[in-house]
């Protein structure tokens, strides 16, 4: 075998314009799809982290069976009562993977500054709780806010886009009105304080958006429930187990809730997946087409120039297998040196841009944000395996053909 080898090396050193020619572009498409790879493994976490952490989303969401469907036209009849929302916590607190529940309850109404108003859409959030929730993800970066956290003892004190503050002339330490109608059909009106001056990952909100702490929020509403309980896990991985238990403790006691997961809710994130996905089979599409072209193109060479040397070789007792494993080995070579060549141009991309840290405006949010590729073993690994095997047999079209010539015309090709 290691005869073999040095065959095939040599074969390769002699033609070494048109190896290297082919190493390159095994090479560059090696590391097209390593980086592309990288990247879209970076936009799937960010946008995990973003919705599970950063958002206060959590894990897991409790609802009350038929919100999702009705609770928008009806909300009194499918809020989470006070009694169930302690039901709810005792339940999940029981369970060990559970670290944070937290209540939550979205609001909508009026905002005026005392001469005009405009509609607000805004999220009751238990302010410790939230901390608690971004403490676990490093992507606070894209939620930069000017003034103060909200805190939990002072529920007047909320936190409004920049777009918003804007549209209604507020800064901070601005007062406030907001008008929303309660769960009983009522007019209800609460004055605020602007004490948090945020940015809006969605371009669409920024003159809408608000977040209040839960008090408020229930204040405005004149109700002590929730539309929703988000639930933190000590680890991802743990979701869709610990979401089949709590099911069964909260039917145990008697609550007719519906739990979704993250990536259920997450409209956003899937959409984004879906995208990526699609993109990403396409470059490797165009790079398997041109690694299999350019494989194809080198061996189909060198069978043409060295049908003498077939032609010798088989009537030195070579057999056909013998010719493909040749070819084989060649196109080994050929895969291993462009996906070892591949590797330093990927791992030359990632230090670039770790070390330059180039800014991008990804859709949706609002302003530019630190681009960055991860070096995914997985990716590197299989795209290493893929190419190499990829080249091995895109070198059996031509390597079968010199193979089965005729020995006696093979020796006197010219």
């Amino acid at each position: 075998m290691k005869a073999w080898l040095k065959i095939a090396l040599r074969n390769l050193i002699k033609n070494r314009r048109r190896s290297i020619i082919t190493v390159l572009a095994i090479g560059i498409g090696y590391a097209a799809v390593s980086l592309f790879g990288g990247f879209t493994n970076y936009m799937y976490s960010a946008n995990r982290e973003a919705a599970i952490f950063v958002k206060g989303q959590g894990h897991l969401t409790v609802f009350k069976k038929g919100f999702l469907e009705e609770g928008r036209l009806d909300p009194a009849r499918y809020l989470l009562s006070a009694e169930e929302l302690v039901t709810i916590q005792e339940v999940c607190k029981s369970n060990p993977h559970v670290l944070m529940v937290a209540p939550q309850l979205k609001v909508s109404g009026l905002i005026s500054n005392g001469q005009v108003s405009t509609i607000f859409l805004a999220q009751g959030v238990v302010p410790s709780a939230l901390r608690v929730f971004r403490g676990r993800t490093k992507l606070l970066n894209i939620l930069e806010y000017e003034g103060q956290d909200l805190n939990d003892d002072q529920i007047h004190g909320v936190g409004i886009a920049r777009g918003l503050a804007k549209l209604l002339g507020l800064k901070l330490g601005s007062d406030a009105v907001v008008l929303a109608t309660t769960v009983d059909g009522m007019t209800n009106a609460l004055d605020l304080e602007v004490v948090q001056l945020m940015d809006v990952d969605i371009e669409a909100l920024s003159d809408k958006a608000m977040q209040v702490p839960l008090g408020f929020a229930q204040s405005l509403y004149d109700t002590q429930g929730a539309d929703r309980v988000a639930i933190l896990l000590d680890h991802t991985g743990n979701t869709l187990p610990v979401l089949q238990d709590l099911q069964q403790a909260l039917a145990a006691r008697g609550l007719e809730v519906s739990i979704k997961t993250w990536q259920e809710l997450s409209v956003w994130y899937n959409k984004v997946k879906q995208m990526f996905d699609v993109i990403f089979l396409f470059i490797f599409f165009i790079v398997f087409v041109i690694v299999v072209m350019s494989v194809i193109n080198t061996m189909g060479m060198a069978v043409l120039e060295r049908t003498r040397e077939i032609g010798t070789l088989r009537a030195l007792g070579l057999k056909r297998r013998g010719v493909l494993l040749l070819f084989a080995m060649e196109s080994f070579f050929l895969g291993v040196f462009g996906s070892l060549f591949g590797l330093v141009l990927t791992f030359g991309g990632w230090l670039y841009i770790d070390v330059s840290k180039p800014n991008w405006t990804p859709p949706g949010i609002s302003r530019s944000v630190p681009l960055q590729i991860e070096l995914v073993p997985e990716y590197l690994i299989g795209s290493f395996l893929v190419l190499v095997a990829l080249c091995m047999a895109a070198s059996l079209v031509p390597a079968r053909k010199g193979a089965r010539q005729n020995v006696v015309d093979a020796l006197g090709h010219v």
